[in-house]
This record gives C-alpha cells, structure tokens and sequence, in this order.
C-alpha cells in the first residue's frame, strides 16, 4: 500500500487536476460557441477542430492540473509555508506563470505538429506557434487559465484551513444529513502547560503550541488520523474504527509523536529551555456526525464518547501515566511485540453506573 502521506498528496493533486479539467472543458466550449462553423482560428489562420480541440484541452488541463497539484502540495507548500496567505498568492501566480507560458507554448506545438501532420521543429509548425504567441489570443488563454490556477490555489488554501477529508466532506455533503458511525478518539494534551507559559510568556508559549503542532503533522498523517480540534493546547484526533485499528494506527500516532519529540529535544531546549511533554487519553464508539451552524457550519461529532475520552485524558495524571485506553478499544486493539497493554484502575463515570476498566502501555 502507498504511504498515507502520498495518499494525502494524490488526493490534494486530484482536486487541483479536477478544478483545471472544469476550466479546460469550459474553455473548449466557450471556443467552439464564438467560431461557430468556422473550421479555423481567424486570428492566426490555423485549423481548428472542435473534438481534437475538447480532447486535448481537457487531457491536458488535467494532467497538467494534477502536476500543478503535486508541486504545491508535496513542495510549494513547504516553502511558503509561513508566508501570510496573499503573499502566498502572489509568488505562486509570479512561478506558475512562467510554467503556464510554457506549457500553452509546448501544448501548441503538440497541436500543430498534429494538425499539419509534421515533426515539431518543421517551418510551418515553428511558423504557426510564433504566430499564436505574438497573438492576443494567446495571452487571453493565459489569463483565462491563471483565473482557473488562482481558484485552484484558493480552493486548497481552504481546504488546509478545514482540513482535507472536511472540505470533501463539505464538497459532497456527506454529512448533510447527521449519520451514525464509530470512530477512535485520541484526546492529547500537554503536561504542565499553564507553569511552561508562565515560565517563558504567553507570546513565546504560542510560539511553542506552533511548533508542537507542526511536529505532530508527520505522525497524524501518517496514521491516517484527522485531527477534529485544537483546544488550546489539547489537540483531538479522530480515526474511523477500521482506519484506527489497521496497523493499530491510533496507538502507532501517539508512539510516533513521542519519538519525534525525542528527536527534536534540543531544539525545544535551546528554544524554549524545556521539551513539551503530552499526555493521550484514547476511547471508541459511536458519534453522531453532521454539519450544523449558519453564520458558521462545522461537521462535529456528539456522543458520550468525546466526554469520557476526555475524561480518560484527564486520569493520566491520577495514575501518573502518559497513556490510558479504554478496555473497549484494548480488546479490539492487535497486541504484539510493539505494544503490551497493561491494566491501571476502573474509572466511574459521573451519572452512569457501569466502570471504564483503563489500560496504559507498558
């Protein structure tokens, strides 16, 4: 199987090649409603057919659109990644134009060299690129496909704000009418959190949430996990049941974050003068999830579940543990030579009168 990140890269790029298809197809037909009849573009004098036209603008709107796709997600993003969100825009516009030019300019000759039925360097095709280059039409299709670039670039802004799997979700309205699933739940919260920001200032403490943060990405994607909120310095993260229990995903995310935080202790140190430390409380079961709200719509999740696995969270402490699962998620859980679960306490729940045996990684 691919790696989750990759996935995530593929699924990114697939909406950007999706958005150009939609503006390559529009074009096309835009095209074929001015020339009409005309066999010919009256500009440049070249021949013009409206299937060849449809079929290499929309292969090649898309294949270039998941290309596009690919470079902002897996390496754009990363450059520009702390710039504010219209300098963003504006560089990104500055490189894709230049990739737009030569690509309608490599697009062109491909068309041509088919249409005169000669090799791409003959005089007539070399003639008739020029004369598409120096043309209006040319630039008008420039400006046309860096509205559709600038949409696309928007559209995965958007989605990075809501998150991948919650735009879809908003996309196609899978959770337009509320619907019953099971889901894991990892609530992780930082030890000690209200002594570190008086220690070192409420500014630098954000600094530090920041940096936590990104740290975790690697290991939540690659888990498939998606986080569901940031609560200060609690961060929840959510996995449905079957994603959650493959490869114990849920457990391998908090073990991952651990190690990675390990890795980078002196970088916390040297920064921040101590290296955070985060205490996970998991559960499993049902949620109800729907979108809800007006001026503002999330897609949240209800059930009894998210309070007891906060409450979960809030033993380790008691216990004097960094993990507790509940022996609901435990006897669903693969035990093997990575992860052995030990039993801690029963924990009572306020207003029930059944027990939560609790377990801790040992």
């Amino acid at each position: 199987m691919l790696h989750p990140r990759y996935i995530r890269y593929i699924k990114q790029a697939l909406l950007f090649a999706v958005i150009w298809l939609l503006f390559g197809f529009v074009y096309s037909m835009i095209e074929q409603g001015i020339l009409g009849n005309l066999d010919y573009y009256p500009s440049t004098k070249n021949r013009y057919d409206f299937n060849s036209s449809l079929i290499y603008s929309s292969f090649g709107s898309f294949l270039i659109g998941f290309i596009h796709g690919w470079v902002e997600v897996s390496w754009l993003n990363k450059k520009f990644g702390k710039n504010p969100l219209w300098v963003k825009i504006v560089l990104k516009t500055l490189f894709y134009l230049l990739f737009i030019i030569l690509f309608l300019s490599i697009l062109s000759l491909a068309i041509n060299s088919n249409r005169f039925d000669a090799s791409l360097l003959s005089p007539e095709v070399i003639q008739s690129f020029w004369l598409f280059i120096g043309n209006f039409s040319f630039w008008s299709v420039v400006v046309f496909i860096g509205f559709g670039l600038t949409v696309a670039m928007l559209f995965a802004e958007l989605a990075s704000y809501l998150g991948d799997n919650i735009f879809l979700n908003f996309l196609f309205g899978k959770y337009h009418t509320p619907r019953k699933e099971i889901r894991i739940f990892m609530f992780l919260d930082m030890k000690s959190s209200t002594t570190i920001a008086e220690k070192i200032g409420h500014a630098k403490y954000f600094e530090l949430l920041k940096d936590c943060y990104a740290d975790m990405s690697n290991a939540i994607l690659e888990t498939s996990g998606e986080i569901y909120q940031y609560v200060g310095d609690e961060i929840v993260v959510s996995w449905p049941e079957k994603t959650g229990l493959y490869k114990n995903n849920c457990i391998e995310c908090f073990s991952l974050i651990t190690k990675t935080f390990e890795k980078r202790k002196n970088h916390y140190t040297q920064k921040y003068g101590d290296v955070p430390l985060f205490k996970a409380g998991f559960h499993v079961g049902l949620v109800t999830t729907g979108e809800i709200g007006v001026v503002k719509k999330e897609i949240i999740y209800t059930g009894d579940i998210l309070n007891t696995t906060a409450r979960i969270q809030g033993e380790c402490n008691t216990y004097k543990t960094v993990v507790l699962i509940s022996e609901q998620l435990v006897s669903k859980l693969d035990c093997n030579e990575s992860f052995w679960f030990k039993k801690v306490a029963k924990l009572q729940l306020r207003g029930k009168m059944e027990l939560i045996q609790l377990y801790t990684l040992d």
